[in-house]
């Protein structure tokens, strides 16, 4: 199944049903008065998140939703029934936009979060309203109201604790499979990966951490150059940053300055992020100099970890890093308040 992770369409809610204009025929009562019911009000369009869901796959086959317009009132004071609503359902951590002004209408950050995108229109009111001592048998009623329509966006932001990121074929894939259960696809070529992957680590004692693997970084990517540029959003709500690298390249500095240049354009908040560099296939370089370039490393004031997701030497020790890692972020969170305004 392909990952989607944004798309436009179209909602209206359902329109409103007519009033009625209707008069009281009984026998015996020759000038019956007005009894024409209300029309019905037009269901909501409503979008809710739902943690089952992981693609906006489903829009690639709908676009237009619309909900039931309300039905018209009748005679005898019979007022109509309202449209049912139309819920739709997305993943957790769908931001929706107004399509036109790129207005951010609403975050879906947790399971059931529900707005309502397009109001149904309201009801008509019948004749029976309408009577009066001066107008004893009004003969009109109103119509419903239109009900809302517009088109929007919507834009997935996986909900992560940690992300992955590097330059193509710098091992990330092989990590998020040492770290997790995943199962993703590697090979020893750039761009194997073309869509997220989630992964979850399992640590006794400690809650599961979500763990995604962003595809296709390299330099530009925030100017929409590479594969990657589409994924930047995902790492926006990740605690923790582990940033891979291939240590047995000669560039691997400039291959860190580079992806660091790129998340720091995306957003210059992701350079206060809690990050801990990966430098991967230890298994390839001598072991002095895998102590020499970590040293380098720390030299520049980041966390390291030397691994070998081949191997998987230094994947334990990697696991318990994040793991405190993650709890030191939590208790951070944990102890901030909001100032009292």
């Amino acid at each position: 199944m392909s990952f989607v992770d944004q798309a436009k369409f179209f909602v209206k809610g359902g329109d409103g049903g007519n009033g009625c204009v209707s008069f009281r025929r009984e026998k015996y009562v020759p000038r019956g008065g007005p009894n024409g019911g209300d029309g019905g009000k037009g269901g909501d369009v409503i979008i809710r998140a739902a943690k089952h869901l992981h693609s906006l796959i489903d829009f690639k086959y709908k676009s237009h939703f619309k909900a039931e317009r309300g039905m018209h009132g009748l005679g005898k004071d019979m007022h109509g029934r309202s449209g049912k609503h139309y819920t739709l359902e997305v993943p957790i951590g769908s931001v929706i936009k107004d399509a036109d002004t790129d207005r951010v209408i609403v975050d879906l950050i947790a399971d059931g979060h529900e707005v309502i995108v397009a109001a149904g229109g309201s009801g008509g009111l019948g004749n029976a309203h309408f009577a009066s001592g001066a107008n004893r048998t009004p003969r009109y009623s109103t119509k419903g109201k239109t009900g809302e329509e517009k088109w929007l966006k919507i834009e997935l932001k996986l909900i992560a604790d940690v992300g992955l990121v590097g330059l193509p074929n710098a091992g990330k894939s092989s990590i998020l499979a040492r770290l997790s259960a995943a199962n993703p696809k590697i090979a020893d070529y750039p761009f194997t990966t073309l869509e997220p992957q989630l992964g979850v680590l399992h640590q006794k004692y400690f809650d599961p951490c979500i763990i995604a693997d962003i595809p296709g970084l390299i330099e530009g990517a925030h100017q929409g150059l590479g594969l990657g540029h589409s994924f930047l959003r995902h790492i926006e709500r990740t605690s923790i940053i582990l940033h891979v690298l291939d240590i047995s390249v000669d560039k691997h500095y400039e291959n860190f300055k580079i992806i660091e240049d790129e998340l720091f354009s995306y957003k210059k908040e992701l350079a206060d992020r809690v990050k801990i560099v990966v430098l991967n296939k230890i298994d390839l370089v001598d072991a002095d100099m895998v102590k020499e370039i970590a040293e380098e490393y720390l030299g520049y004031g980041v966390t390291t970890a030397c691994v070998s997701a081949k191997t998987g030497e230094g994947i334990e020790r990697l696991k318990d890093e994040l793991i405190a890692s993650l709890e030191g972020a939590k208790t951070s969170r944990d102890e901030y308040q909001e100032p009292i305004t």
